[in-house]
């Protein structure tokens, strides 16, 4: 006669039931964590965040640590090793010199960021809470290198691990010994050997010249214009860059807006009101930044790359 078979008791089937329900669960929230993972590390999620509203981006991504082969940029050379930069960001800050800075409170968000780019000699200290502290990368004007080497403690001994690149025409820029500005460059990895000193060729800055006629559909030479460091820098950073947020810098229609904010030209000393120095350079028949111009094809850029603007924000249509 069979043996009857054995009847599994009712607890234990629920305990079964409770085990697999548990690895389910355990696996889908594995599944979903890693999708969020996977959004966290797309260069267009603080984009996603800023079609929600959310334009104060507070986004790490996850790669921080975790760096790509670098990028090199023949472009930018350094002044002591005549090598080429290598640089590559995930999302970068590009800080502007603007009164707009002012008061912002920033400061934590940006140091945030991967990568974190200032301008000419615009400080930091004293102006943490607003601008933040980190800079990983400064660009800076043939004509603001003095400024800089005023406090050459302050910017290549305090801020060694800093990268500079220095922009500017040949004439200012030659390497035969005529040229005044290389000269200083050479001089000061001379004096701070750990300085990170990288320099604009030629070329390139013939190529930075060839995208502001194809833009704006004038030469630059002819029209009596000298384009901006922050030109150079979106240029670069466009490059270097998976996406950009661009803190303080005002918009092409800011200045003729009801209620715009009256503040200095830049955050770190008094002076002629910014909108001011904007029509000003804008209007000058020659030796002008054409500033506004240039935050019109910000803008165009802004289309095709994963740029935002904000503090104030920009709307980009």
């Amino acid at each position: 006669m069979p043996e009857p078979c054995p009847v599994t008791p009712i607890h234990e089937v629920f305990s079964q039931v409770r085990r697999k329900s548990i690895v389910a669960v355990s696996f889908i929230a594995a599944f979903l964590f890693l999708i969020i993972v996977r959004l966290t590390n797309e260069v267009n999620f603080p984009l996603i965040l800023n079609c929600f509203g959310q334009t104060s981006v507070r986004w790490i991504p996850f790669s921080y640590t975790q760096r790509r082969t670098l990028r090199t940029h023949y472009g930018y050379i350094n002044v002591k090793t005549q090598e080429p930069l290598q640089l590559d960001c995930d999302l970068c800050a590009i800080v502007s010199n603007s009164g707009q800075m002012a008061a912002q409170k920033v400061g934590i968000e940006i140091d945030q960021s991967s990568c974190i780019w200032r301008m000419n000699n615009a400080p930091t200290k004293g102006y943490e809470e607003d601008v933040g502290k980190r800079t990983t990368i400064r660009v800076v004007s043939h004509t603001s290198v003095p400024l800089l080497l005023k406090y050459p403690e302050y910017f290549f001994r305090e801020a060694n691990s800093t990268i500079y690149v220095i922009w500017g025409p040949f004439r200012n820029m030659r390497k035969d010994g005529n040229g005044i500005v290389y000269n200083m460059l050479k001089k000061t990895v001379d004096s701070y050997p750990s300085a990170k000193i990288y320099v604009t060729t030629e070329k390139r800055m013939s190529y930075c010249d060839a995208v502001f006629k194809e833009e704006t559909g004038k030469d630059r030479v002819q029209s009596g214009s000298y384009l901006s460091t922050g030109w150079f820098t979106l240029i670069l950073a466009m490059d270097a860059c998976y996406g950009i947020h661009v803190y303080g810098m005002i918009n092409d229609t800011y200045c003729k807006s009801e209620g715009f904010r009256k503040v200095p030209y830049h955050y770190y000393e008094p002076g002629r009101d910014e909108c001011d120095e904007y029509f000003l350079h804008e209007n000058a028949p020659y030796g002008g930044h054409r500033f506004i111009t240039e935050k019109k094809v910000f803008a165009k850029w802004a289309k095709k790359h994963t740029i935002i603007f904000t503090h104030p924000n920009w709307t980009v249509s």
